[in-house]
């Protein structure tokens, strides 16, 4: 019996020898993941309540990320208890004030191809880049997964998307979501979504968890990308372990594909999505000379140390439009570090950006950078949905770091094309 990637990862994890699409399973919890926001604070009240430990401490990953640093007491107090936790419950995998949690998982080589891993947000399918099936989990699940090490899952269906050919001069993996936003719309509830083709295999890991990250805008339970010498070369770089047999971690020819896709990427063109939301993409053309008051760099999928480097390259020698402001807030500190290191920084700050904290940000609408009432953004970050970025009646537009740095140039959308 033929069985796609996810089939295989859920069987493994279920210790079955095989599963089927709709079939509800008991899989034991390689990892979980979870941060300040979705943590801590929501799990001691129904750990106090029931009385139990955690199953494993060494299998909980814990990440400050949304309130850092604190702006105001209450966030303040969040992290307070985020940090007394982690240390009354000798959790030994703790990352404070360090990057967002979907950066930091591979960052430090937590995950690997096979993993059946449950993460406390909605990007948690960042991590499928990587082999592994990881998916966002509620905080009430997740206490529960973190006392037994186990939770329930249904097997989702496969949609299968086939990408050939290579970019074009100003597009990255962030085109490729937004157009799949709008071409296979935001409801693909029970399915996962796979990527293949000759340009996924040709993108850096860093491209490919765009993809991934973004399957939570097409409403997929997660994104996965079979893994390869670049995935694995990845892994062992941040200090993780690879298995040997982590290259058979892949679909079986003739598996049952609900969807097969294919497109080529030589014909896509920058894309932007209109507010308020990421299925209303369309070419940048079409909303080419859109006035913005602010342009952003920054969240777990456009601000990692490659998103900088395409900003850097449309910014060299230029400067911000007076009419706008430019926000870059860098994914992780290990992303600030490179970016200072090779110069990147020290572009963008010429051009005019203004360096930020790294952290989740005004991509949740908390800390710096959040919109007032009437104003437009274009960003790198995920979703547009309504007040995402702070005030309800500001309008927040999608695109990648290449976009929103030639954006920042013309001070209203403009076409990256233009100044590559």
């Amino acid at each position: 019996m033929a069985l796609t990637l996810v089939q295989k990862i859920l069987a493994r994890a279920a210790g079955r020898d095989s599963v089927s699409p709709g079939d509800i399973v008991t899989a034991q919890v390689d990892l979980l993941m979870a941060h300040d926001s979705s943590g801590p604070r929501r799990w001691m009240p129904h750990l106090e309540a029931l009385g139990a430990p955690l199953k494993d401490p060494n299998k909980i990953v814990i990440v400050t990320d949304h309130f850092v640093p604190a702006v105001d007491p209450q966030s303040a107090a969040i992290l307070k208890t985020t940090r007394d936790f982690v240390k009354s419950q000798g959790i030994q995998h703790f990352y404070d004030m360090q990057g967002i949690s979907h950066i930091v998982l591979p960052e430090h080589g937590f995950l690997k191809p096979g993993m059946f891993v449950c993460g406390g947000d909605s990007h948690s399918p960042t991590g499928g880049a990587f082999g592994c099936y990881i998916a966002g989990f509620g905080y009430t699940d997740m206490v529960a997964i973190a006392v037994t090490g186990e939770t329930w899952v249904q097997v989702p269906e496969t949609i299968r998307v086939n990408w050939s050919g290579a970019f074009g001069a100003g597009v990255a993996a962030k085109d490729v979501m937004l157009f799949l936003c709008r071409e296979l719309g935001m409801d693909n509830s029970f399915k996962v979504v796979e990527f293949g083709g000759d340009m996924v295999r040709a993108m850096d890991m860093a491209e490919r968890m765009v993809l991934t990250n973004m399957a939570a805008e097409l409403g997929c339970d997660t994104g996965l990308i079979e893994p390869d010498e670049t995935t694995l070369i990845h892994i062992k770089a941040h200090g993780g372990a690879v298995d040997g047999d982590a290259l058979s971690w892949r679909s079986d020819a003739g598996a049952p594909y609900t969807a097969l896709h294919h497109f080529d990427a030589s014909a896509l063109e920058p894309h932007v999505a209109a507010p308020h939301s990421p299925a209303n993409s369309a070419p940048v053309t079409e909303h080419s000379g859109q006035s913005v008051d602010q342009c952003y760099i920054g969240a777990c999928t456009g601000a990692k140390l490659s998103d900088l480097h395409m900003v850097a390259e449309v910014l060299k020698g230029r400067c911000v439009s007076p009419q706008t402001r430019l926000l870059v807030a860098p994914a992780s500190t290990k992303t600030t570090a490179a970016a200072a290191a090779d110069g990147t920084l020290e572009i963008l700050t010429a051009a005019g950006a203004i360096l930020l904290p790294t952290g989740c940000g005004a991509c949740a609408g908390m800390g710096a950078g959040v919109l007032a009432d009437g104003e437009i953004c274009i960003a790198s970050i995920n979703r547009n949905f309504k007040g995402r970025m702070g005030h309800a009646n500001s309008q927040v537009y999608l695109a990648s770091p290449y976009t929103v740095a030639a954006s920042a140039l013309a001070g209203r959308i403009a076409d990256p094309r233009d100044v590559l």
